[in-house]
């Protein structure tokens, strides 16, 4: 079991324990799977419950994702789908939000929203991530100072960031490529937000300083690469083959809700794989490998 353990990668993903009939004991997700999952052989004393779940665990699976903002989707849609026995909860404990960008003239600006509305960006699990996410951009790109019906106080903080209402297109052509993950714009983004990080703690500012740091690791959270839930009411199945070995994922309403593998021969794997829309075959055929890997013997 420790073999197979080692042979996991260190990056974020979802993790899943059977037993020896093959059933699922357990769903969790990593920051990196392999620290993560060789943790359930060191001490769990202050995990009982775990404890006693381990001497039943006989096979390990997982999925690489490619953030841990994926991972946590994952996780969250499995579960929500189906709990094992030794899941405690159904969900995770983050909410899902979504954020609005409202164009009105007189308070434009961005908003949490917690049912989708058209035009909206997410979903994204995490209020407060999405909240600290809105406050980033409200500091780089303040796009609520150049509205119509403004405060004395906000007229003053406008003239002293420099923005006037001319620059309401140009600040929402920027949130709107922020919000969309265009690498351009992120990367500026996170460099304003280091800059004025930097001069925070050059001023001693340090509580401002860690602020603007919770801000960016939230922006950086929002923005990270995910599929497993998506805004569009996608119905698909995605499949890798890799040494005898089929992976299935199915997608539901935008949800990736279904992970399977199993055994196969490459004429049977066939027809899965040419059903396979092109976006996803990256995906579904690295897990197809790491779940052949995780199978093989010893090396």
């Amino acid at each position: 079991m420790l073999a197979a353990v080692r042979r996991l990668p260190s990056t974020p993903g979802v993790y899943r324990f059977r037993d020896g009939d093959g059933r699922v004991l357990y769903i969790g997700r990593a920051t990196s799977l392999r620290s993560r999952v060789a943790s359930y052989w060191s001490d769990l004393r202050d995990r009982p419950r775990l404890r006693r779940m381990m001497p039943l665990v006989a096979a390990v699976e997982a999925v690489a994702c490619d953030s841990v903002h994926e991972a946590a989707w994952l996780e969250r849609n499995l579960l929500g789908r189906r709990k094992p026995r030794w899941n405690r909860a159904r969900d995770g404990q983050e909410s899902t939000v979504h954020i609005g960008l409202d164009l009105s003239p007189r308070a434009p600006g961005l908003r949490i929203l917690y049912a989708p509305k058209p035009g909206c960006f997410g979903p994204y699990l995490g209020g407060l991530r999405a909240r600290n996410a809105v406050s980033a951009l409200h500091r780089i790109r303040p796009l609520a100072y150049t509205g119509a019906g403004l405060t004395g106080a906000e007229r003053d903080m406008a003239q002293a960031r420099g923005v006037t209402p001319g620059d309401r297109e140009r600040l929402v052509a920027s949130i709107t490529a922020i919000l969309a993950r265009d690498p351009v714009e992120l990367d500026r983004a996170r460099t304003d937000l280091i800059a004025l990080r930097e001069r925070a703690a050059e001023n001693l500012s340090f509580e401002l300083a860690a602020e603007i740091h919770e801000e960016l690791a939230a922006l950086d959270w929002i923005a990270s690469p995910q599929r497993t839930a998506t805004l569009e009411p996608a119905e698909l199945r995605a499949a890798g083959f890799a040494d005898g070995v089929l992976v299935l994922f199915r997608v539901r309403a935008g949800r990736l809700d279904e992970w399977t593998q199993r055994a196969s021969t490459p004429e049977r794997a066939r027809r899965y794989l040419a059903e396979t829309p092109e976006a996803w075959r990256p995906f579904a055929q690295r897990n197809a490998e790491l779940a052949a890997g995780l199978q093989a013997g010893p090396k």
